[in-house]
């Protein structure tokens, strides 16, 4: 992901402290709640053949690395549903290979809704893609509608129309970009406040450049975080340790599911990320997240 990055030479003057939690956060969590958090941390692709040899077996064909990648992570943000509405057909064959494993695919929204013209007159193509997702059945996890960065708070009433037309029997997550959604109070409280009523969630963004975004206020009770770091930089790993701490505090005060996406300015080095933050939630949270398994490498004596 390109969203947000800066210089390597700047990100030491980056302040990466998390904000704190919204006041509104408080109703929102409840200490009540039964049972453990359902925790879900994945990437935004499968199919990358820099972890050939790191986490894929040695040799893997391209038409495998689904299955191999389920073996390592709980669930994936789709991006690839951004670029192409994918028949009940082609879903289906995606599905097929995690079946059975508590594997959830979290979806975004086709860009031609999103990102192509105005929100209005998109029932049918919204239709149509969320059509296709049904064959993900019970491995569907939220689907995540992202806007621009030009889509400002001066079309609110579009987006709420729109977000309004959405199916309330799936649960959608809404990630806005332009500043004005941060930087005007009002703005931000309309926004949360329309998410709230609605039962839609608000992505957490936690990028480098855009500090904004990292805005820690929940409309659920459940968290969608898309973190994008700077290829094992030193400041990836103290931002890290803030995440953990954060989503201790949030189990601690009764949050019912937590998805994690991890994203990289280069993503050969997400495995890497993600065992450091996967032993750290087991540790710090009582978890018992699943984390990349390097393969072996294979030693020739002569």
């Amino acid at each position: 992901m390109e969203f947000g990055r800066v210089p390597e030479s700047k990100l030491s003057t980056i302040d990466f402290v998390l904000p704190q939690d919204h006041p509104s956060n408080k109703s929102i969590l409840s200490s009540k709640r039964n049972g453990s958090p359902k925790v879900y941390l994945g990437c935004s692709k499968w199919g990358r053949t820099e972890w050939v040899g790191k986490i894929y077996p040695y040799k893997t064909n391209e038409k495998d690395f689904l299955e191999h990648y389920a073996h390592h992570y709980n669930s994936i943000e789709l991006n690839a549903t951004h670029y192409k509405i994918y028949s009940t057909r082609g879903i289906d064959k995606w599905a097929e290979k995690t079946r059975g494993t508590g594997f959830l695919y979290c979806p975004k929204m086709y860009q031609g809704v999103t990102h192509m013209g105005s929100l209005h007159g998109k029932d049918a193509l919204t239709q149509e893609f969320l059509a296709g997702l049904a064959a993900f059945e019970e491995q569907l996890g939220p689907i995540f509608v992202q806007l621009s960065e030009t889509f400002s708070p001066l079309r609110k009433t579009e987006l709420f129309e729109y977000l309004k037309s959405l199916p309330t029997n799936l649960q959608f997550f809404v990630e806005v970009r332009h500043p004005e959604w941060f930087s005007n109070e009002d703005n931000r409280s309309e926004l949360l406040s329309f998410l709230r009523e609605h039962k839609i969630g608000a992505v957490i963004t936690d990028t480098s450049g855009r500090r904004d975004c990292a805005h820690m206020q929940l409309s659920i009770p459940k968290a969608f975080i898309r973190y994008v770091g700077n290829s094992l930089h030193p400041t990836d790993y103290k931002r890290i340790d803030e995440w953990i701490e954060r989503i201790k505090y949030w189990i601690e005060e009764g949050i019912e599911e937590i998805y994690f996406f991890m994203h990289m300015h280069d993503e050969a080095f997400s495995p890497e990320l993600t065992v450091y933050m996967v032993d750290k939630l087991n540790a710090n949270c009582g978890l018992s997240l699943k984390k990349p398994e390097f393969v072996k490498k294979a030693w020739t004596l002569f």
